[in-house]
């Protein structure tokens, strides 16, 4: 359901509180024929005791066969129509460090990478250095260079990943990406998708040259990639169409700045899990919907890392506990989408949903799992349903018609 406006008419406040956990890139796929995904191979005895109890199945963030980007896939969780509703990832990653965007400015996430002798790349992420490498790096840049006719605004993020702000009159974010999303071929140029953005395509052509010869000695980020060109986007707020007050508690900028975005209030929290699962309680009394947010079932996906992936799915399942003593009314646990080890990416694989409520009527599937889910009674449906079903099982919706 994407119709926010029809289903604003429904929403009743109340107290009850929601609880959505996502476990990014939770979905997988075996590493060999007939095995068992990440999520069916740990042990979680805490989620299957919710899947018991409650109701299962597989979303589908975007549609069947579309590979969704954590931009869409989460607004689709959300209840936004992620077609009705574009956002860039250069916006959330400005967003989400707190850069105070304007009308005028254009946004891109960017990498540092590794290139080789010939300016081929060896690793987009270049070995994801830290946090620390990568301000004095972003700090080069923002000291040397210069685009004329506009301000340049280079900030970093986290570890590899920075933000690049330019600030001026008439620039179009209709650009294709410097991301090749392979390895062994070099960066691509920026291209206009429409003519009125080719200025805007040459300023940032020049940013990524200027940037290659900065970083030249700076191995292994010797090299930028840029995606998600964005502005600003207008979105209805969660209060708006939902009557909540919700929280996220998030670690990783980006998907705070996705929840600023429909009107969260981000939340403080430190890097660890644990932490966040501390905010989710000090927090407890002030709001009526939480966004949970874990990124290391994605990231050891992406690694190819299965093994690892696993060890967080059980980490996630052990402080699960803390969560169920909190006593919330709906509890919803899932991914934005798929992110198989096997592949290291995203993919278009649907993904494990599991809500628990004591309005629930139990499918009787006893474990939380790929398979489990598409037994469940909820099948596959689109990610854009999943929030009308937790007000719903919240007594937050009233009757549609007489």
């Amino acid at each position: 359901m994407a119709d926010l406006s029809r289903l604003r008419e429904l929403v009743v406040k109340n107290e009850k509180k929601i609880v959505m956990v996502v476990m990014d890139g939770l979905g997988g796929v075996p590493v060999e024929p007939g095995g068992m995904t990440a999520l069916e191979l740990a042990h979680t005895p805490n989620l299957d005791a919710l899947a018991a109890k409650g109701i299962v199945g597989l979303h589908e963030p975007i549609g069947p066969g579309i590979t969704p980007g954590s931009g869409p896939s989460h607004l689709a969780l959300f209840g936004y129509d992620p077609f009705a509703y574009e956002i860039g990832r250069g916006v959330l990653e400005a967003v989400g460090i707190d850069f105070p965007l304007t009308p005028n400015d254009l946004a891109a996430r960017g990498n540092f990478a590794t290139v080789d002798a010939e300016g081929r790349i060896t690793d987009r992420r270049a070995g994801r250095i830290a946090s620390e490498a990568a301000a004095e790096l972003t700090a080069r840049l923002q000291a040397e260079v210069r685009l004329e006719g506009v301000e340049v605004f280079v900030a970093p993020v986290r570890e590899h990943r920075f933000v690049l702000v330019l600030r001026g009159e008439g620039l179009v974010p209709a650009l294709s990406e410097t991301d090749p999303q392979a390895l062994g071929v070099p960066p691509l140029p920026v291209r206009p998708l429409v003519p009125e953005a080719a200025r805007t395509a040459e300023l940032v052509n020049e940013f990524v040259r200027q940037a290659a010869r900065i970083l030249a000695d700076a191995h292994p980020a010797n090299m930028v990639l840029l995606r998600g060109f964005a502005k600003y986007p207008t979105i209805p707020s969660m209060g708006e169409v939902f009557g909540l007050q919700p929280a996220a508690i998030a670690s990783y900028p980006m998907y705070r700045g996705l929840a600023k975005l429909v009107g969260m209030t981000a939340l403080p929290t430190g890097p660890a899990l644990a932490d966040e699962f501390g905010t989710l309680e000090h927090a407890w009394a002030d709001y009526d919907f939480f966004y949970l947010h874990v990124k290391k079932t994605d990231s050891a996906g992406e690694d190819g890392d299965f093994a690892r992936k696993v060890e967080v799915i059980e980490h996630v399942d052990s402080l699960i506990p803390r969560l169920v003593q909190l006593r919330p009314d709906v509890v919803i646990v899932t991914g934005d989408h798929s992110t198989p080890a096997p592949l290291r990416s995203h993919s278009w694989h649907p993904v494990p949903f599991l809500l628990w409520a004591e309005t629930c009527r139990p499918d009787g599937v006893d474990s939380f799992g790929e398979r489990t889910c598409a037994r469940g009674a909820l099948g596959r449906f689109p990610a854009t349903d999943i929030m009308p079903l937790a007000l719903a099982h919240a007594l937050k919706l009233t009757k549609f018609g007489a």
